[in-house]
């Protein structure tokens, strides 16, 4: 699977954003949350682009069902 969630310490402090972007993934969670569609998500930040931001949905449920990070996910 191909890794669309990064953290990094100098970028956003080590929020988790999208590869490449300073978009900080629980923005778009909030969005989607919001009833935003995906498509609505893509007009407000053009430069993410609709592969993206699917991966990272992709990669989210992922890890919600393959148990990976378990403890992180828990906490969050």
């Amino acid at each position: 699977m191909k890794k669309y969630i990064t953290s990094k310490p100098d970028v956003m402090g080590g929020v988790p954003c999208i590869v490449g972007t300073r978009v900080p993934i629980d923005v778009i969670l909030s969005l989607l949350k919001q009833d935003y569609t995906l498509k609505k998500i893509d007009k407000m930040y053009p430069w993410v682009g609709m592969h993206k931001l699917e991966g990272v949905l992709d990669e989210l449920a992922g890890k919600l069902t393959h148990g990976e990070n378990d403890q992180t996910i828990l906490q969050a």
